[in-house]
Order: C-alpha cells, then structure tokens, then sequence
C-alpha cells in the first residue's frame, strides 16, 4: 500500500479542523491557553475526573454534595477556558474571568459547606442564602451562554420570568405568582432545580462515560475505526461513502457530539468521497447523517439517553436494547441511499492495493474493542452505568498494553483525564441550565398544563399530537444541545404521549430521536454545516440532503409510537426476525424512493410505490407486511424488466 499515494488522493487540500469545530460546535469554541494559564486549567481538569473517579469508586456521595462539587469545577474550567465574546482574547483568560471562576466555584461550594446547616433551615432560608443561590442562577446562565449558546440561556431565563409574572397571564397559563426569594431557594437549594436530576446524571455516568471516550481516543481507536471501515467497505461500488458510515457508527460509540464525529472522520472521508467523483453536498450530507446517527448508536448512546434511564426510571440496558433495531435501520438507511448514489453515477470503490487488510487489521489493534464488548457484558449481567463505565475505563487501559502502540503512558493518561473533564463541560453546564427549566416546571405546575394544551390543540388525536412533538423538538434544536432539547421536550410532550396511550418508553423516545436530528434539519443543521465547511458545498443543500439520507430517523419514531414491538416492547425473538427482514427490504424501498432509483432511474409513480411499500413494511404488523411486499415486488420486477430493455437497446 502507497501511503504517499494514499493520501495525496483523500486530502488534497489542507482542512483547518479547530477552526470549523469553533464555528460549528460551540463547545470547542474554548481558549487555547498557554504558559501559567495552560497549567492551572490542566490541574483543575485532572483533579476534577479524579475527584469524579473518587467517589465512583468509593461510593457516589449524598446528591447536593456530589452535584455541587461537580458544579464548583464546571464553573471554575467554563468561565477559565470560554471567553464572554468572539471579540475577546482567545489565548488567555483575563482577571475578571479569574474572579468569576473563583465566585462560581465559591457559591457552588457554600452548599458543600453549609450541607447539614442548609437540611436543617430547608424552605426556610436566610438572606445571604438567596443572594449566593442567586448569583450561582446568574452565573449557570452566563455560563450556559458562553458554552452552549445564547439561545438556551434565552429560554431558561423566559423560565424563571415565568415564575415571577404568572398572575398577569392569561387562560392555561395563568397561575399564583411566585417571590423571588421562593424562585430562588427552589432552583438552588432544592433537587427540582439547578442541581435536578439532569446535572445529577451529568455528575455520575454522563462524566464516566465522556472520560472513557478519552481514554479511547488516546489509545488510537478512532484510526483503528477508519482503518476496518476501509478494510470491509473501501473496495465497494461508493466505497468512501459507505465508510464514512460504517466509521460514524463506530465512533458513535466513543463521541456523543454529532459535529465532533462529523469533523473528526469527515475530515477523512469527505475528501475522499469529493476525490471519486461525489458531489460535495451529498459527500458532506452523507458524513453529518451518519455522524448525528452516533447518538442513537448501542451500547454507549448520546447523552440524553442516560437522562431517559433517570426520568422513566428504566436500567439503561433496556434503553439500549431498545435502540438496536432502530438505530440498525437508520444506518440501513443510509447505506442503501449511498450504494444507490453510487450506481446512478457509476462510482467504482478503491482498489484492494490501496486497503488495509481485514485479517491484519483485526490482528494488529482488534483487542481495542474488548473494552466496548465489555460494557455491554456488564451492563446485560445487571451492572449500573456507573459500574459499567469504571469496569470499561479499567479494560481500555489494560487493553492499551497489549501493543506498543496503543499502549498509554502517564503523559497520555493524564491528557486524557483533562480532555474528559473538558468534553464534559458542555453537557454538564446544559444539564445545570435545563434544571432551571425543569424547576419552573415543577414549581408552577408547567408540564402539566402544556401538556394538556397540547392534547386539547391537537383534539386528542396521537397523529397531530406526535407532529406537534416533533416540530417542538426540530425548534429547540435551533439553540438547545440534545440534552437540553430532550429535557424539555419530554418534561413537557411525553406525558401528553403517555396520556393518549402511547408506551412511557416508546414517548421518550420519540422526543430523544428529533432531540438529535435537529442536527442535521435545516435551516440550522449544525452537522451538516459543519461537513459543509469542509467539503466547500452549498450549507443548505447539504442540509437538505442529509435530511434525505436519514429520512429512517424521520419515520422510525412515528413507527415505534404506532407499534412499539420495533422496541422489542411485548415481542417474541420469531417477531424480532420478522420485523428485521421486512424492515430491511422496507428501507430499500424508502431509499429507492429518496433516490430515484434502484435499477435504473424510477419515474414518480415508481418512487411513491417505492415509499408506499417501503412505509407498509417498516412498521411492523402482518397485513401492513403483506401490503408492502406486494407493493416491492411490483415495483423491484418492473424496475428490473425496464433496467432490461434499456441495456438491449
């Protein structure tokens, strides 16, 4: 294998990562600090994974002690490594970020301090508890806005107004009004509000998990997933492409960021695929629709998913059990859409000379999946998420030894151990900004009454209530990170779901799955943006044509409201068959219907049989099967008999 010819042909022009991830992902918009600054910020992220190590292993300690703990170190790195603007100093922080940062972890350490005294006086707080309770509210959403974006720290604050302002509105939303004093005291010294059951989650196993994923990227996973996607998928008709969706399903498994997976192996794959003759749209699109797939991806999901674990108080190996189905369809989806592309346009793969070989592949670094098949081990036997993700921790640090070149050093553990706590900024400053959202609901009774107007909106028809649902989420995705996005949506549209029959699990998983495709929906589709910057496409229509591509996602949850057995809820393993093998052949219909082809290119009236038989057998029910398939085949044999005539011509 040339590996000078290699890569001349995947990257022929320099791609600034760092710079489209500060664009796209507000999150790594952070300072690159340097010198003094560097270190302090170094020492505070290492000691805050080993403080998160400590008590996961020791014992995880009493709520508001673990949560404020976690909360005094998200503050001291936020207002450290994020400046107050674009305009500011992106390579040190100022005197005034210092003295925030000190204030931040003081007001979250008074609770730390004051635990017994703050239990014994609870509802019943002193003046100097309100003011620190209310600078630490003003610092999580200076904080939110800084990290996450301007847009959540708007709708948290429109939260909190409510509270104050509820006696002046007007029908549903009308309510007593509450002092500031009581707003305070419930989102700060309580478990409903700032330090709730999302920062709690945050705290616990979200951390674990983001730290496990640094410690697999250090022992060079990521490559390891590029090289085997190339070695099964690189020689195929679109080759590129449908390793640009094996590798984003792989690496779903260590990112839980749509615009990080995007970036880190679009910048592989999106070249590449533009090298062989795809269209930069469709290259980019390809890319941000499997990278925003990573979410939903078993055994380690997005983030939200262990917030579902918590809130519908399901172990989250069922969640995960769950998901499988779905999240095989997604990607089904998606590779069926890219092979068709690929036919329609002639696309050849690469030759096997420019591969790694699957054999050597697996032999060489195979060993560094142990500590992902490990997780799923604990987790079927029973384990917590906690436990599973320590015992992972523990297996991709032994596994590193096996080789020289994975094996990590003290220099790699710690880089690792800061990386962690920094990735873990963005969801934990989320969580503690979504607990002011989820504390006016639970003070004013918020939840209930929307979702009562919801039902009384839509009539109490599931359909429209479902469509309501899911434009709520695609909005809130506009600004709000997955998390936050489902810590709304399901507070708020789950139970009208539940209330109108539909399955707990099945309603939040609903929200859960347009939570993560708002990713990639235009018009603020930030994956796809970001796959744009880099193939240098048109951002819009790769938007567009991601949404084409994982137009599963789109479909899927509508299915598993309507029929919950693709949730393997109340089914048997001859229905889970029955379900894979229709649903499979269903996405080739729908694929074939978003393409415009199978054998050849398909009229209207071919795509909407397409689509119409492709529907009927994704959702899982015998006569919806039967329909489908008939349908298919009548479409597939007239496609295959005009593919015919045209090549006799």
């Amino acid at each position: 294998m040339n590996d000078d010819n290699l890569n001349k042909n995947q990257v022929p022009e320099e791609i600034n990562i760092d710079d489209i991830m500060a664009k796209y992902d507000k999150e790594s918009a952070y300072r690159r600090l340097s010198g003094t600054q560097l270190k302090i910020v170094s020492v505070v992220a290492i000691l805050f994974s080993c403080f998160q190590l400590y008590t996961s292993i020791a014992g995880i300690l009493p709520a508001q002690l673990q949560r404020s703990i976690h909360l005094a170190f998200v503050f001291a790195l936020v207002y450290l490594m994020y400046p107050a603007s674009k305009k500011m100093s992106k390579d040190k922080f100022k005197w005034y970020d210092m003295c925030l940062a000190v204030l931040g972890a003081g007001v979250a350490l008074y609770l730390t301090f004051n635990f017994q005294s703050l239990l014994l006086r609870a509802g019943d707080q002193t003046t100097l508890d309100i003011v620190i309770g209310g600078i630490a509210i003003l610092l999580v959403l200076e904080g939110a806005r800084r990290v996450v974006g301007l847009p959540i720290a708007v709708i948290a604050t429109v939260f909190l107004a409510y509270g104050v302002l509820g006696p002046y509105l007007p029908g549903f939303l009308n309510h007593r009004g509450y002092s500031i004093a009581r707003i305070v005291s419930h989102m700060y010294y309580t478990t409903e509000g700032i330090l709730g059951i999302p920062l709690g989650v945050a705290a616990t196993f979200i951390f674990l998990f983001i730290l496990l994923g640094s410690f697999l990227e250090k022992t060079g996973i990521g490559q390891f997933f590029i090289d085997l996607a190339n070695s099964v998928a690189g020689f195929a008709a679109g080759g590129p492409a449908k390793v640009a969706v094996l590798t984003s399903a792989l690496e779903g498994t260590v990112s839980g960021s749509s615009v990080a997976n995007t970036v880190g192996s679009g910048s592989f794959t999106i070249p590449l695929m533009k090298s062989l003759g795809y269209k930069p749209e469709f290259a980019a699109a390809v890319e941000a629709a499997a990278s925003t797939g990573g979410q939903i991806m078993p055994p380690i999901m997005g983030a939200a998913a262990f917030l579902m674990a918590e809130f519908i108080g399901i172990p989250y190996a069922q969640i995960a059990k769950a998901a499988v189905i779905p999240a095989l369809l997604y990607f089904m989806g998606i590779w069926i859409s890219v092979h068709l592309e690929a036919k329609k346009l002639g696309m050849r793969g690469m030759s096997k000379e420019e591969l790694p070989r699957f054999s050597k592949v697996m032999l060489d670094r195979g060993y560094l999946f142990l500590p992902l098949v490990g997780i799923v081990y604990f987790l079927v036997e029973g384990a917590t998420p906690v436990k599973a993700a320590l015992y992972g921790l523990g297996l991709a640090v032994a596994t590193s030894f096996i080789r020289k070149i994975t094996r990590l050093s003290l220099k790699n553990i710690l880089e690792a151990l800061e990386q962690g706590a920094k990735n873990a900024l963005g969801v934990s400053v989320a969580c503690a900004c979504a607990g002011i959202i989820v504390g006016t609901i639970t003070l004013t009774g918020l939840g209930l009454k929307l979702g009562n107007g919801l039902v009384s909106l839509s009539g109490g028809n599931l359909i429209i209530t479902l469509i309501f649902t899911m434009i709520t989420s695609l909005i809130l995705g506009m600004g709000a990170p997955t998390t936050a996005n489902y810590v709304i949506t399901s507070t708020i549209a789950a139970p009208a779901l539940v209330k109108l029959g539909v399955p707990v699990l099945a309603a939040h998983m609903f929200t859960f799955y347009f939570g993560i495709i708002a990713d990639i929906t235009p018009p603020v589709a930030l994956a796809a943006f970001a796959g744009s910057a880099i193939a240098k496409s048109n951002p819009l229509k790769t938007g567009i044509t991601a949404s084409k591509l994982a137009i599963a996602a789109f479909i899927i949850p509508y299915i598993f409201v309507l029929n919950p057995a693709i949730l393997l809820i109340d089914t048997t393993a001859l229905k889970v068959v029955q379900i894979i093998v229709t649903s499979v052949i269903g996405m080739v219909g729908i694929s074939a219907a978003m393409e415009g082809y199978l054998y050849t290119t398909a009229n209207k009236i071919e795509r909407a049989a397409f689509l119409i038989g492709g529907l009927c057998l994704v959702d899982p029910d015998a006569v919806t099967d039967i329909a489908g398939l008939v349908i298919l085949g009548a479409a597939f044999l007239y496609q295959k008999k005009k593919s015919s005539r045209k090549i006799t011509m």
